[in-house]
């Protein structure tokens, strides 16, 4: 999943960072309510991490004008701030969950594997193409029954082309979908996760088809008939 850290103190926005990644996440990191603001009209997330105390416009007012927007991901909320009446407001303006300041990293982890969870249940937490089955939940994929065991950046290559089945997605849609901000990830490197997603994805007839010049396609699965 793809995650907006919003928070002015680097130390703390590069310690959360650093423990999202390491459990598989593509993580963005903006210092400003502004950037966020915009930063979120100009790309998908799937959880935004929100402090209320950010120079300019401050947390509230970013999740007002989120929500404003149309932005339906999950907000987990930030403050040094306990009062009753900040956590009314931020629940009454749209936020899924609230973190007094300070807090253990692993409580935050937790939270936003619970927010994670309730957000793709809302959705379904099974992608099945054929034999392959990917459990957005559980973060397990099977292929014809077995375990298939596949890298984060595997993982993330193969649900952006399995969101897009029999359509055309670009390396620099892909890029786009599992780096974060910042993060030099290159159109070789995501040809050498197809060519490793391929190697095993292609005995059980799932096919990732290269499109010269315009990027990947995941093909429609068909089952094989008899004597082929």
């Amino acid at each position: 999943m793809r995650i907006l850290i919003v928070e002015d103190d680097a130390a703390l926005a590069s310690g959360i960072a650093r423990i999202l990644d390491g459990e598989g996440h593509a993580v963005d990191v903006m210092a400003t309510g502004e950037h966020a603001v915009l930063g979120a009209r100009q790309e998908s997330f799937g959880l935004v991490i929100l402090d209320v105390g950010l120079p300019g416009i401050d947390g509230f007012e970013v999740l007002r004008r989120l929500r404003a927007d149309g932005e339906s991901a999950p907000v987990l909320v930030l403050t040094a701030r306990d009062a009753l009446d900040d956590r009314v407001r931020g629940l009454d303006l749209g936020a899924d969950d609230y973190m007094a300041k300070p807090f253990a990293m692993p409580e935050l982890a937790a939270r936003v594997r619970a927010l994670v969870r309730r957000s793709q249940a809302q959705t379904g937490p099974k992608i099945v193409h054929g034999p392959l089955v990917l459990d957005t939940l559980a973060r397990r994929v099977q292929l014809s029954g077995a375990p298939l065991d596949l890298a984060a950046r595997e993982w993330a290559v193969l649900e952006v082309l399995l969101a897009r089945v029999e359509k055309i997605v670009s390396k620099e849609a892909i890029i786009q979908a599992v780096a974060s901000w910042g993060e030099e990830l290159t159109p070789n490197a995501i040809e050498v996760y197809v060519s490793r997603l391929r190697a095993k994805l292609d005995p059980a007839g799932v096919k990732i088809r290269t499109v010269r010049g315009f990027g990947y396609m995941l093909e429609e699965f068909k089952e094989k008939k008899a004597g082929q």
